[in-house]
């Protein structure tokens, strides 16, 4: 039985604990720790975890420890990853591996060194099985080759405390992600526009964005960026081939027929959109643990995305493509 230790007992985290001890073979929750004791402590109550630490890296040391989740704040995950890189323990890493691209090269470094994948990052769209299936149809070349991506990330509404920058690092990171996988291509220029504003735009950050992509190949890439739409979660991806277009498919949803009219609620939050793909993920993540593999979006992919975020913020107000400069993948990444 694979143990694992918890950082970050908020909600994400929370819902991954849950996860981890009810529906996931072969892994168990030993430990647990947040900065705000009191959370771990109704973490560790709720599931019964028999260790809380007061420091993450006092849980990552911990003989009691196979593996680590790690679902703190952002600015803590870089110090975490590296700390999990040094006792040699496998770490899942909620996204962004890092706020910036030097912390992720000195992760990429570390990881290097030890000679052995240990780092996954939690871009868990991967296991959408819609994506999943566009993934399949892209490969195939039943459709020719990709050309372009029109992709949109709507949000119902942002705490207090969002900017215009963390609407690239923090939220659109994910098609950042996903576009890249779904091309099989690195990024090769960027750009972030303002747009004409919505009246939903109160808590001083740009709403919407659009982000425009330019990759080694040439496919082109457009992604609407709504922090505060008023409406809903709306996630929405398709990709132009040159034969035809593949989409990515609403969630299930019953469609209700009444007063001459036909409707389809719309989901309001993330987590409840990506539940079965944050299922699956943490139960591949689990058996590649348990097999010694290295599995999924690791970090190379956690530095791709960050270098191409890093890029758009700097291009925002400039009217310019910025060049997304990567380092030369090494051996280890060859298939992320």
């Amino acid at each position: 039985m694979l143990k694992i230790g918890v950082i970050g007992c908020g909600a994400i985290g929370r819902d991954h604990i849950r996860r981890l001890r009810d529906l996931v073979p072969g892994a168990t929750v030993t430990a647990c720790s947040d900065y705000f004791r009191e959370s771990a402590k109704l973490a560790a109550k709720q599931y019964d975890i028999p260790h809380i630490y007061d420091t993450g890296e006092a849980l990552i040391e911990s003989a009691e420890v196979d593996a680590v989740l790690i679902a703190s704040s952002d600015a803590s995950h870089a110090e975490y990853v590296l700390a999990c890189i040094k006792q040699g323990k496998p770490v899942l890493c909620e996204k962004p591996l890092a706020q910036t691209s030097a912390d992720c090269e000195k992760i990429i470094k570390a990881e290097l060194a030890g000679g052995k994948r240990l780092v996954q990052v939690g871009f868990m769209r991967r296991y959408d099985p819609g994506y999943r299936e566009m993934k399949r149809i892209v490969l195939s070349g039943e459709l020719g080759n990709p050309l372009m991506i029109h992709a949109a990330h709507r949000n119902m509404q942002q705490p207090d405390g969002l900017t215009s920058e963390m609407g690239i690092s923090n939220i659109a990171i994910h098609e950042l992600d996903i576009c890249r996988w779904l091309l099989g291509d690195e990024y090769k220029n960027g750009q972030v526009l303002k747009v004409r504003q919505s009246s939903y735009s109160v808590k001083g950050y740009d709403n919407p964005q659009i982000v425009l992509l330019e990759t080694d190949l040439g496919c082109r890439i457009d992604v609407e960026v709504q922090l505060s739409d008023g409406y809903g979660y709306d996630i929405q991806c398709q990709v132009v081939c040159e034969k035809g277009t593949v989409h990515l498919p609403d969630p299930y949803a019953v469609i209700t027929r009444s007063g001459a009219g036909r409707t389809v609620p719309i989901l309001t939050d993330w987590s409840q959109r990506f539940i079965q793909a944050y299922d699956i993920e943490l139960t591949e993540w689990v058996q590649a643990v348990e097999n010694n593999a290295g599995h999924g979006p690791g970090a190379w992919d956690g530095y791709a995305a960050c270098v191409a975020a890093d890029a758009l913020n700097r291009s925002r107000n400039t009217g310019s493509f910025m060049e997304i400069q990567m380092m030369t993948k090494p051996a280890l990444y060859a298939d992320s």
